[in-house]
């Protein structure tokens, strides 16, 4: 055992992605306790700190995603009441959630981000240079929680209205025709890419989290040479953020194999059937050791 630490499985939240929440906390959960560890579940809500310390948690591995939990904000509790746990620090969190922020970042790092224009909910709304269809996204949800595509005009006022109810501020980005790519990241090496095929018109949230939503290909069927760069590509994004421990990042492919950055989420679906555990399975790591070499990322870099 890595530690004899009571860890605290943070799940739950006020996020969109709260359902999400609960199945990787009962997964990660699980799987720590096959391995031997005291673990046991937290619901991260207004009453958190307190729950932390009285249940006596030495280790928080977290099992939240979305608004107030993938974002910083619990990182920074975290922070205060001196406890480590599990992913990227309070910036990283905050870049990876924020997609207008990660995406300067990515620029400045020489990676492609699809071409965008950010809109602020009360302003007045600029037409757009881009031929439809045009995706409209919140700049800070996960799990494709409020986007659209757009392929009429007619269409756009309500898509734009959508956005603007998960955030203040959205992106109205070219549409990338192209094949959805995932790379997932563990410690600071790549362990591989997946192409997703989903059944639907993107991989919107009933794609990520329905049975039979998509189709998942690992390792993804791509040439030598773009599969490579699709790996280098999502290790310089991991680190233009400055992410630790592990993170997805998603690309587009396009049909000139050209590649485009679209996320960074830092902390992924964590359930048995998730994107990263499947890779890991891939890669002949089964979920459980998948759980404990994200919880030795965390003990690494605990200097209390």
């Amino acid at each position: 055992m890595l530690t004899t630490k009571k860890i605290g499985v943070l799940m739950g939240g006020h996020s969109s992605e709260r359902e999400v929440s609960l199945r990787t906390a009962e997964a990660i959960l699980k799987a720590l306790r096959e391995k031997g560890y005291e673990a046991v579940l937290i619901e991260a809500d207004a009453t958190v700190a307190e729950r932390v310390r009285a249940e006596g948690i030495g280790v928080a591995f977290l099992a939240v995603h979305g608004k107030f939990g993938e974002d910083g904000c619990l990182q920074g509790l975290l922070e205060i009441l001196g406890i480590p746990y599990t992913g990227s620090g309070v910036l990283a969190s905050a870049l990876g959630m924020d997609k207008i922020a990660s995406r300067m970042l990515f620029l400045q790092a020489g990676l492609r981000v699809p071409p965008y224009r950010i809109l602020t909910r009360g302003a007045v709304r600029p037409s757009h240079p881009f031929a439809y269809p045009v995706v409209v996204k919140p700049s800070r949800e996960g799990s494709s929680v409020g986007v659209s595509i757009v392929r009429d005009p007619a269409a756009l006022s309500a898509a734009l209205d959508q956005a603007f109810t998960y955030d203040r501020r959205i992106l109205v980005e070219q549409y990338i025709a192209g094949r959805e790519i995932h790379v997932g990241i563990l410690g600071d090496a790549a362990l591989g890419a997946m192409e997703i095929l989903p059944t639907g018109e993107f991989y919107d949230y009933r794609s990520k989290y329905e049975p039979g939503g998509s189709r998942h290909l690992f390792p993804a069927p791509l040439e030598p040479s773009l599969y490579a760069r699709a790996l280098e590509t999502g290790l310089q994004a991991h680190r233009a953020l400055g992410c630790r421990g592990y993170s997805r990042v998603d690309l587009l492919l396009d049909t000139a194999g050209q590649d485009y950055v679209l996320e960074v989420n830092t902390l992924p679906g964590m359930t048995d059937v998730s994107l990263l555990p499947e890779m890991a399975r891939g890669r002949g790591i089964p979920f459980p050791d998948l759980v404990e070499r994200i919880l030795a990322e965390a003990l690494r870099e605990d200097t209390t």
